[in-house]
């Protein structure tokens, strides 16, 4: 397919030739109007139409980000834009009738840092696979996640924040009308990402704006089940629209502007860096977000659609920022109050470190506890099936390694479920090339099937409260498995209970 009829205009790509098999892949697609200028802060709105041919073989810029810190503490320029409103397709078919299934990539890093456009999600080992994919760009940090007052006010829905989840909602309704003109079908739409991408994923998957957008949803390392507090951690990210908003005035203050109108003014690169001041993370807006997550499942209010779900071994290798057993006896006790004794006997430090055994507090508390919740929730309340993974893949590196003791961190798994580790590697070995070749399988099989499960793989039970199976990703062959850590995710879900109490709100504040 040379040449591709969107509902905006015409679009020419490249092909890409993997193992003998041609992919059409088309770059820097618009899906929605530059957000710049007025429109900084405001809903996506829709592209503008074009005559003749767009050429669409080159990826947009970077979305605007933090990658570097002025010493003035002002954004350092960086290859980067607030125009980046722009995704990207890869597609095996060779007709627009061949309606195959299609996958939706939302990246990680954060909600501040990343893009759609990095190698690794936009290799053609899953469209070999016989699935179109989709990678999108969105409005990031301080453009993405801001929130006002006065924006609040401005808006019709008395909202502000979460652009970011609106320019996702706007790529998958881009895809809804445009996705059958490369071969795909509206009717079989896969959302998956990684990290803050995994949690945008369970975010969908809550929002009633996202509502018959998408037919199945992947998550990895994601989860956003945990209570709401002014003071965020991990796992506890989330605010509430008013102190988001409070947080978006001191920022304002910071820039040293009064009005929405200078806000938008400012040039990117005069913009304050605002890690924590509302330019964080998503909020609970009663919109795009209408409450706590877990609340909402327990109350059925969610998108009812299969999911696969599942976090990487070592995830508290990339979050526990000391190996000072004190320092992380300390901060325990900071953030879990009456609940850190017993959490510190469930995750235990040793007289001279922080081993696994302490950094999985650090994994279940951002990942592992929200991916255990969401499975139970939904196998609690929904009708659609529920696939639960843990990724452990990893050399068991010497005693005399730096890396003794290390599992598998976060972010691993990326290059596994794209197929896209290099088999010159010297660290890649035969059980991870066939590991990758599982996952990859696995991962599109759900995308076409609403489960994983097919020829030439172990077969992956679906979990459920009383057979709570979960599928461990590791080489040469994966296996069936308990959950990991059930005995600490029980002790940390008292906490999560707690904190949704009264008195635990209360002593959040």
């Amino acid at each position: 397919m040379d040449k591709i009829k969107l509902d905006t205009g015409i679009i020419s790509g490249l092909k890409i030739n993997q193992h003998n098999k041609d992919i059409d892949a088309f770059r820097g697609i618009p899906y929605a109007a530059p957000p710049v200028g007025d429109l900084r802060w405001k809903p996506p709105q829709a592209a503008a139409p074009w005559s003749g041919v767009r050429e669409c073989t080159r990826f947009s810029i970077q979305p605007a980000q933090y990658p570097d810190i002025h010493a003035s503490g002002r954004m350092q320029a960086v290859p980067s834009s607030e125009d980046c409103l722009y995704l990207n397709v890869m597609t095996p078919a060779k007709t627009p009738t061949d309606k195959l299934p299609v996958m939706v990539w939302f990246h990680g890093g954060g909600t501040r840092y990343g893009n759609g456009n990095a190698p690794v999600s936009n290799s053609p080992g899953l469209p070999g696979h016989d699935v179109v994919l989709v990678t999108v760009n969105t409005r990031l940090g301080i453009f993405g996640l801001f929130s006002h007052p006065l924006l609040s006010k401005e808006s019709p829905r008395g909202a502000s924040g979460n652009y970011l989840f609106l320019d996702m909602v706007a790529s998958l309704e881009w895809v809804s009308r445009n996705i059958a003109a490369f071969g795909g079908d509206p009717d079989k739409v896969t959302i998956f990402g990684e990290s803050a991408g995994g949690i945008a994923v369970s975010m969908l998957c809550a929002s009633p704006l996202a509502k018959g957008l998408f037919h199945g949803a992947i998550s990895q390392s994601g989860g956003s089940f945990g209570p709401p507090r002014p003071t965020t951690f991990p796992g506890e990210n989330m605010k509430l629209l008013a102190d988001a908003e409070k947080d978006g005035e001191v920022y304002a203050e910071r820039a040293g502007v009064m009005s929405l109108a200078e806000l938008r003014a400012l040039p990117v690169d005069s913009l304050p860096i605002g890690f924590g001041m509302g330019s964080a993370w998503p909020v609970i807006d009663g919109y795009v977000i209408p409450d706590d997550q877990y609340k909402l499942y327990e109350a059925g209010n969610f998108n009812d659609t299969p999911i696969l779900v599942g976090y990487n071994s070592d995830e508290g290798a990339s979050f526990t920022r000391t190996k000072d057993p004190e320092e992380f006896i300390a901060s325990v006790k900071l953030r879990y109050g009456e609940f850190a004794d017993d959490l510190l006997r469930a995750y235990p430090v040793d007289e001279n470190g922080v081993p696994k055994s302490a950094r999985d507090l650090s994994r279940d508390a951002a990942f592992g506890w929200h991916t255990w919740s969401w499975a139970r929730l939904q196998a609690q309340k929904g009708s659609s099936k529920v696939y639960y993974y843990y990724f452990d893949q990893h050399p068991d590196y010497p005693e005399d390694s730096p890396r003794f003791g290390q599992e598998s961190p976060h972010g691993q798994d990326v290059a596994y479920v794209f197929m896209h580790l290099d088999p010159e590697d010297p660290d890649i070995t035969e059980a991870d090339l066939a590991l990758s070749e599982t996952i990859g399988t696995y991962w599109t099989n759900f995308a076409k099937y609403g489960q994983p499960n097919g020829e030439g793989v172990p077969r992956w039970p679906a979990f459920s409260e009383e057979d709570p199976n979960v599928m461990y990703l590791t080489g040469p062959e994966p296996f069936v498995g308990p959950v990991p850590s059930a005995e600490s995710l029980e002790i940390l879900d008292s906490y999560f209970r707690w904190r949704r109490s009264p008195e635990g709100a209360a002593w959040a504040e």
